[in-house]
């Protein structure tokens, strides 16, 4: 029997390679840009055609490589950044594995130019499945240009898996910030099918954050800055009131490196314990230096992984950092009583001349225990035309309580039905006598023959919006309110890219919305049905959310994600106050509905509350 067991040939190895490196366009991005900041390179340039699938280039001002250098790149295991196991405990660059230039070479078509300042020619290279097609000298510019094409020509059934262009960007998107977050020394810039997305110049780390997430950033960091014999960290967190419903603006560096960390991100979460929103996750872009001997980096292909020689004590470490950061800049509660404000900074110091004696209105004739209203009154009637005309107070404002009386009188729900007078439809669908009473405007009390409903008014708006918007999205139509002035939606580039991917469907619930420049959406006209006082850019800003929130979490398709999003920021809040034509008005709504009993978030819009269940609770207290 001959023999089973061969080895593989390298054009196969690198393939299989290339599903763990190379997951899609932005995990090449990634490995490009990481190779260009080890070659000590100041200004890098990035360039994508069809969200990577067509072309990703990365040009930067390196050391260059010499023409064996080049030549050797490409294979596998090949690398400048170790040259023994020992170096493995040592690492301070980006790469170190040598597989990322082999695995992209095996599935796409790779153009090398290099050229290092010591040499008169540089070197082009062309590469098409991990086989050099073409390669000759040419006269260059110091540094690097490599230019990924056709990523996944031949293997098709990985290039079939890519999600659309716009998901593809955003992934790219979110690797180039990684990077730049960690490299603020260092000019980056993004082109994307011939448009400058970033612009990032050299500069401080604050900077660069408010590059690239908004000028609005600015007010919302609160630097951290701790140091230990463990670990070193800095960077900045986000106040607790600008924490956002989705994740995607948290990032740990380990000595530069952008790691994914579960436990460390607890120990944040931890020190926001209290002070941060519901289910909110804050901003957070910090740096932890550590010996690289305490650490283990090469966990996966990715590098994302960390493992730590002592957690414990980096988790308590970092924990602690935050939540002082928080207190000295007055966040969070402090116990360093060094940086409590003392109470006589309260006190406003004034030359004795310039203060001034109070005055003081009252009326000498008035008397406690005078029993003769009408003599009372009548005493102290001058004196209440003159307070009349020196503070506006009307004479007649002790009858303003009774008059407040009469009219709550008149707006207090009926008493229950006699079973007699009527049945629980008449009770629903009679208006002119139905009453609905509000609980502490959050809840709706709606009588019917066999008790009462209570309902959760948000809840029961939002299941109407939802079915509402589900009908115009599956049937294509939707009414549009033309704004009187157009308001613009500053986005960051990820929403953005998102917003287009959405712009359909949008478009099919009644916005009106046109890009302008890189990151910016006008709003020409709103969904009818939102109303006249909305605020556009809020309302945006929340679907968005709402929807990236859904996404992860649910797993919802495109339009049921959208129609739930939008109704749940367009519905009324809790503490919305209404009246009673309002009030029967969402309630006919409700049960006109297909499913009037249960929210879009599988929670009961409405309880029922039987008078017989009433009778025994109070049956039980005797």
């Amino acid at each position: 029997m001959s023999d089973i067991i061969q080895l593989l040939p390298d054009s196969v190895a690198n393939q299989i390679a290339a599903g763990e490196v190379v997951q899609r366009p932005a995990s090449a991005v990634k490995e490009l840009i990481e190779n260009a900041i080890d070659a000590g390179a100041h200004r890098i340039k990035l360039i994508v055609r069809e969200a990577g699938k067509a072309l990703i280039q990365v040009i930067d001002d390196g050391s260059g490589m010499s023409l064996t250098d080049a030549r050797l790149c490409f294979e596998r295991h090949a690398t400048s950044k170790i040259r023994k196991a020992e170096d493995l405990f040592a690492i301070r660059t980006m790469g170190f594995r040598g597989e990322a230039m082999a695995s992209i070479a095996a599935i796409s078509q790779v153009e090398l130019k290099t050229r290092r300042e010591a040499d008169e020619l540089g070197t082009i290279i062309q590469i098409e499945g991990s086989k050099v097609i073409d390669q000759y000298p040419e006269s260059l510019s110091t540094g690097t240009s490599i230019a990924v094409k056709n990523l996944f020509y031949n293997i098709p059934a990985r290039r079939n898996f890519l999600k659309s262009n716009s998901v593809e960007m955003r992934h790219i998107v979110d690797e180039f910030q990684r990077v730049a977050l960690a490299h603020p020394e260092i000019f980056f810039s993004l082109h994307s099918d011939g448009n400058e997305i970033f612009h990032l110049t050299a500069g401080t780390l604050k900077h660069r954050i408010v590059h690239l997430f908004g000028n609005n950033y600015n007010q919302r960091l609160v630097p951290v800055e701790e140091e230990t014999t463990i670990i070193n960290v800095s960077g900045f967190v986000g106040k607790p009131e600008f924490a956002k419903k989705t994740r995607g603006e948290q990032f740990f560096f380990v000595n530069k490196r952008f790691v994914k960390d579960p436990y460390l991100h607890h120990a944040i979460m931890n020190a926001y314990e209290e002070i941060l929103p519901a289910d909110s996750y804050p901003l957070y872009v910090l740096f932890i230096e550590i010996d690289p001997s305490k650490i283990d980096i090469n966990v996966h292909p990715t590098k994302t992984e960390i493992k730590y020689e002592d957690e414990k004590a980096i988790y308590a470490i970092l924990r602690s950092a935050v939540k002082r950061s928080l207190g000295r800049y007055n966040i969070a509660p402090s116990l360093d009583f060094n940086q409590e404000t003392s109470f006589t900074n309260f006190i406003t110091q004034k030359p004795l001349d310039e203060i001034q004696m109070p005055t003081i209105s009252f009326n000498p004739n008035f008397n406690p225990f005078e029993s003769d209203y009408s003599t009372a009154a009548s005493r102290s009637n001058s004196y209440a035309v003159g307070l009349e005309k020196k503070t506006g107070i009307p004479q007649n404002w002790d009858t303003l309580y009774q008059i407040t009386e009469q009219e709550s009188a008149k707006q207090l729900p009926l008493l229950p039905f006699d079973k007699d007078q009527a049945d629980d439809k008449n009770i629903l669908t009679s208006e002119s006598r139905k009453q609905f009473f509000q609980v502490h405007n959050r809840y709706i009390v709606s009588q019917i023959h066999s008790g009462f409903l209570l309902i959760d008014q948000q809840a029961a708006h939002e299941r109407i919006l939802f079915e509402q918007y589900k009908e115009q999205l599956d049937q294509n139509k939707g009414s549009s309110q033309q704004s009187l002035f157009p308001q613009t939606v500053e986005l960051s580039v990820g929403d953005f890219e998102l917003m287009t991917d959405l712009l359909p469907e949008l478009h099919t619930l009644g916005f009106q919305l046109r890009p302008f420049g890189k990151t910016t959406y006008i709003v020409d006209g709103i969904p009818a049905d939102l109303g006249n006082n909305v605020n556009e850019a809020k309302i945006i800003e929340q679907l968005l959310e709402d929807f990236k929130n859904n996404k992860s979490e649910l797993k919802l398709n495109k339009r049921e994600n959208l129609a739930r999003s939008l109704a749940k920021s367009a519905a009324l809040k809790s503490g919305t106050a209404l009246d009673n034509e309002s009030m029967a008005d969402l309630i006919d709504k409700l049960f006109a509905c297909e499913s009037p009993n249960i929210s879009v978030h599988g929670k009961p819009t409405l309880i029922t509350y039987t008078l017989q269940e009433l009778m025994e609770r109070f049956d039980k207290m005797q």
